[in-house]
């Protein structure tokens, strides 16, 4: 909601490149759980829309414009688990370069996903806090 109207406004998705769409697709779904909600052309181009818990990423057929990202610095990806997203990563060949970090409030790993997209693994410790379990506060 914006001001006194009411609209609904709300952050929807990433938009991320892809030089291969199928590669990418098959990345989030092993790795992530993603479900395709649809594969079409979209303004012109092939778009391929996936669902990882609640939020969605677009995947543009088309190789990425820069080395890494422009504007754009990562995809955050939240889990109660990251312990076991890691194990169950690795059990399907990710490789991690680096281990998982500790911060006050969250726990997190950087990695790099398909075209060298840079995506933050974390779980939080206060997720009331950044409003992860209940979404935004009644008004």
């Amino acid at each position: 909601m914006i001001g006194v109207n009411p609209m609904r406004v709300s952050l929807d998705h990433a938009h991320i490149f892809a030089s291969d769409p199928l590669a990418t697709v098959q990345f989030f779904q092993a790795m992530f759980g993603a479900d395709v909600v649809w594969d079409e052309t979209v303004a012109g181009a092939r778009g391929i829309r996936l669902q990882i818990g609640r939020a969605f990423i677009n995947v543009y057929d088309q190789a990425p414009k820069a080395a890494r990202g422009g504007a754009f610095h990562h995809l955050g990806i939240e889990t109660d688990d990251l312990a076991g997203l890691v194990r169950h990563m690795t059990a399907r060949g990710y490789h991690f370069r680096n281990p998982i970090r500790d911060d006050r409030s969250f726990r997190y790993v950087m990695i790099a996903g398909p075209d060298d997209l840079l995506i933050e693994l974390f779980e939080c410790h206060e997720t009331a806090r950044w409003r992860i379990d209940s979404g935004p506060p009644a008004r």
